[in-house]
């Protein structure tokens, strides 16, 4: 989940959200060809990385303005840039994150999300034997401080983890204290108003499935 500004707003309007999804693992991708001096790439190499169709990999490409050279492909260092331009991860979102168990902190310690744009500035828990620690330089504090802290940030995006029965109350406290954009780690479908952007990540879900395609 992106929540836009600047130029590149219009054009992540109109990307079909597939390819929107699609886009960060070619990131991840080329970053490794970058590591091993690899200097060109065509979209059949990356489509074969992907067990994909070479078109579709070009076609997704294509939304990001870039073109690649007949019979060389891609220059791997443009490409890299160019992505990270598209997406907006050349810039930084920050975040609020709602509660600190086990998940929650390993989001915070996890360097990984801020080199694609989101930092996540402040803890938010009940639980007093979290609050006022300091994890990876990002403080937690008592969920009751979330209204005055939020008066004095530009924070926009909210993340929850915290336990399912919980994640509604948050969203709702969210929306009323002015964030726009809401990462949900719990599978609790949430509801918020038209106007707030919604991201369900479940790990159960994807564990269903994971564990289906094994057992059969």
């Amino acid at each position: 989940m992106r929540i836009k500004s600047g130029n590149n707003t219009n054009a992540l309007n109109q990307i079909p959200e597939p390819t929107l999804r699609r886009l960060p693992g070619y990131l991840s991708f080329l970053k490794s060809l970058k590591i091993n001096a690899v200097e060109y790439v065509s979209s059949s190499q990356i489509a074969a990385n992907f067990k994909m169709d070479s078109t579709l990999v070009t076609k997704d490409l294509a939304y990001t303005g870039i073109k690649g050279r007949t019979k060389i492909g891609y220059n791997v260092d443009s490409l890299i840039n160019t992505i990270i331009a598209f997406l907006d991860f050349n810039t930084h979102e920050k975040a609020f994150l709602f509660g600190v168990g086990n998940l929650g902190k390993a989001l915070i310690k996890y360097q990984g999300l801020r080199s694609y744009g989101l930092d996540i500035v402040a803890g938010f828990d009940i639980d007093s034997s979290v609050t006022n620690q300091i994890l990876n330089g990002i403080k937690i504090y008592p969920i009751d401080e979330f209204r005055d802290l939020s008066r004095k940030t530009d924070v926009r995006l909210g993340i929850i983890t915290t336990p399912d029965a919980k994640a509604q109350e948050i969203a709702d406290l969210m929306v009323a204290w002015g964030i726009k954009g809401i990462w949900n780690f719990t599978p609790q479908t949430i509801k918020v108003p038209d106007n707030i952007v919604v991201e369900n990540t479940s790990i159960y879900s994807d564990l269903a499935v994971l564990l289906n395609r094994l057992n059969n």
